[in-house]
């Protein structure tokens, strides 16, 4: 039998729908497991740490010699509350953690919030839970604790003061009561003395509690910001970094200048203290902002061990207090970031976007380097993600995150001197967790106008049309870096299962890591120009674009745009400023005034660029190109958001009624910046690939 030409194609197309047919779910992709919080124990080669099972947060424990993972704590509900601050107790029994807050704000992170919608805001407070398991116990309210050396007593942060609490005797009560706002507390060794900083706006101080009976010992106070005080091992001397304090003269905004900073070493005991180090006065030699900023520790040996970005890579050096130079513990064109000393403070551990392969500056493996100098050692390689490492109490071996492009992160450990690792709690990945059907991004590399070399990551599902349509995802921070596999931060492994979600529709996704982000060096991660300063950033979103619109297998009429917070605004400014590129666009709580950002200063003086400086902000934002904005959008933004202001999106709103340009909304009450509520995770990534599945039709 013969049949027609427009049958057979008929057939063909089913046959091609069919093999290209979506095979899960933005539920299924967006329930990956997230584990944060990783500590081990000072004896008894125990871990711990926090996991969020679809919405459900809970601590686990595991122990040598076969770490099997045990859930010590019973939270059922999907209530939003964090848990962060983790801790073992000194003797290693029990375990102590904050519940409530929004830790990853950049203000209130310590009030509680209900993006559960319960009749009372939930309070931010401390728990204890045995190792062993058992009942959980709340304690108190207050966050940032601390636990003694005789696992006796928890101070904590309440008020801005410090309280203190008996962990058997749940009692509370003010340890002491100083001018400003307290953080910082660390005990001494011998667990007689506590150290903190007392912030008081124009300055900070460093002080030293040693009883109700005796007065605060403030050490070599000035008119500085004196931060991150670090004990000796000895409890004899004290580490700390100087900062400038008060407001310098007004200098031109648009001009990049170095940030200074200083180490100092100071007596315990008398509180005199001289200047051991000093930056380099150069941009590279400013202050550093990677992962735990300064790192300052003080290690064996009698060492100070501190990260700076001098030589133009974020690395580890270390000195003696007293006198010589200082010695640099890693080098090369990598980073170094999640840095922990190891529990006999002979060697740090690390994570770095290094290896063997030219991919791996798009992944992150687990470093070590010993406090004294010699070779940096990988102890993880290959195509993974390795992450967020702490050392076991035998010094022998090391816990991480792990992750692959098709797996989300789990605990895992790795022997110092065997390299060989072992994946801890492999059935906490939920059953219908789609490994099987993600894809394995590829690493790309394309030219910005002025010359910059850009990477990203491209998603693209096997198959489908000879034209499909494209995403361009821009992430947010901007301190960011987009990997070849799951984030080690939530809000990236949840745009990575976005990512993965909108391949498997049929688009080909790509995900740009835009200048200001970490991993390629201190000149693209401090460029001039950029934000409110001219938004140059911009130059590689949209030159991404341009390479996605210009694959032979994409329509460069069917390529759309979205991101989150800084890469919201991003989107933003795409959409206004490119809408015959980008066709549509998901905008996630972005900013999209940045003027406002430069206020007139009191009095007379101001800045000599100040009125060109609030002219360029005007010109790096969003609001000043809805003119030419035609692209349709999809605003979406939490009410409870302590990241961006909700402002940002509703004044935004306002000035499209006003112009009467359509747009579409989705506000999610009392969330956060996190989605921390899964249901309302799911919702927005849902309703984030819907829209863009509406106007491009992959």
């Amino acid at each position: 039998m013969k049949f027609p030409k427009s049958f057979l194609l008929f057939v063909l197309c089913l046959l091609v729908n069919g093999l290209f047919a979506q095979s899960f779910t933005m539920e299924q992709v967006s329930s990956f497991s997230f584990p944060s919080e990783l500590v081990t124990s000072s004896a008894g080669n125990k871990m711990a740490w926090a996991m969020n099972e679809k919405g459900l947060r809970n601590v686990y424990v595991a122990q040598a010699p076969d770490f099997s993972p045990r859930k010590v704590t019973a939270f059922d509900k999907d209530d939003g509350q964090e848990i962060s601050s983790l801790q073992f107790s000194p003797d290693g029994n029990w375990l102590l953690f904050v519940r409530g807050g929004e830790h990853g704000s950049n203000w209130d992170p310590n009030v509680g919030f209900n993006p559960a919608q319960s009749t009372s805001i939930p309070k931010v407070e401390l728990w204890t839970v045995s190792f062993e398991g058992g009942n959980a116990k709340a304690l108190t309210e207050g966050d940032y604790p601390t636990i003694s050396p005789d696992s006796k007593t928890i101070t904590y942060i309440k008020g801005g003061q410090v309280w203190s609490i008996s962990p058997q005797e749940g009692k509370a009560s003010q340890l002491f009561e100083a001018k400003g706002n307290i953080h910082s507390i660390e005990w001494s060794p011998d667990g007689k003395k506590l150290l903190f900083v007392a912030n008081r706006n124009t300055h900070s101080l460093i002080g030293i509690f040693s009883g109700a009976s005796n007065p605060i010992q403030w050490v070599a106070p000035s008119f500085s910001r004196d931060v991150s005080p670090r004990w000796s091992i000895d409890g004899t001397k004290i580490a700390f970094v100087r900062l400038p304090g008060g407001k310098g003269q007004e200098l031109p905004i648009l001009e990049q200048r170095h940030n200074p900073w200083e180490i100092w070493v100071a007596d315990a005991d008398t509180g005199t203290a001289y200047k051991r180090w000093k930056a380099p006065e150069t941009l590279r030699g400013s202050v550093p902002t990677t992962n735990g900023g300064f790192n300052l520790h003080w290690a064996a040996e009698n060492r100070i061990v501190y990260l700076s970005y001098e030589d133009g890579w974020p690395h580890l050096y270390a000195m003696n207090p007293v006198s010589g130079s200082s010695m640099q513990l890693t080098k090369g064109n990598y980073m170094v970031e999640h840095i922990r000393l190891s529990p006999d403070k002979k060697f740090l551990v690390f994570s770095v976007n290094t290896g063997p392969s030219k991919e791996d500056i798009d992944r992150r493996h687990i470093g070590l380097v010993s406090v004294n100098g010699g070779e940096m050692k990988l102890l993880t390689q290959g195509e993974g993600i390795e992450a967020i490492p702490s050392v076991l109490s035998d010094n022998k071996s090391v816990a991480y995150f792990s992750a692959t492009a098709k797996r989300s992160l789990l605990p895992t450990m790795v022997g110092i001197e065997t390299n060989k690792s072992k994946l801890i709690g492999e059935n906490m990945i939920p059953s219908d967790f789609p490994s099987k059907s993600l894809v394995v991004p590829k690493q790309v590399t394309f030219k910005s106008p002025d010359g910059l070399t850009v990477h990203g990551q491209l998603f693209e599902k096997e198959g489908g049309p000879a034209k499909k349509a494209a995403v361009l995802f821009v992430h947010g921070g901007p301190q960011r870096q987009m990997l070849m596999g799951w984030s080690y931060m939530d809000y990236y492994s949840n745009t990575y299962a976005v990512n993965q979600y909108l391949a498997e529709l049929g688009f080909v996704v790509l995900s740009v890591n835009f200048r200001l982000g970490i991993g390629y060096g201190y000149e693209f991660h401090k460029p001039a120009r950029t934000y409110w300063q001219g938004a140059e950033e911009y130059l590689d979103v949209k030159a991404a674009g341009e390479y996605l619109a210009g694959l032979p297998q994409v329509d460069p009429e069917r390529v759309g745009i979205y991101g989150g917070s800084y890469g919201g605004y991003l989107t933003a400014l795409a959409l206004g400023k490119d809408s015959g590129l980008f066709k549509v666009g998901v905008d996630i709580h972005g900013v999209h005034n940045l003027s406002g950002r430069l206020e007139m200063p009191e009095g007379y003086e101001k800045a000599p660029d100040f009125d060109e400086a609030v002219k360029t902000a005007w010109f790096s934002s969003p609001l000043a190109y809805l003119e030419t904005w035609t692209s349709p959008v999809l605003f979406i933004h939490g009410d409870d958001d302590r990241n961006v202001q909700v402002s940002q999106t509703t004044d935004l709103i306002r000035r499209f009624e006003e112009r009467k340009k359509p747009y579409e909304y989705l506000i999610i009450p009392g969330d956060s910046h996190h989605w921390m509520v899964f249901s309302n995770m799911v919702k927005v990534n849902q309703a984030t690939a819907d829209f863009l599945k509406k106007h491009l039709n992959p």
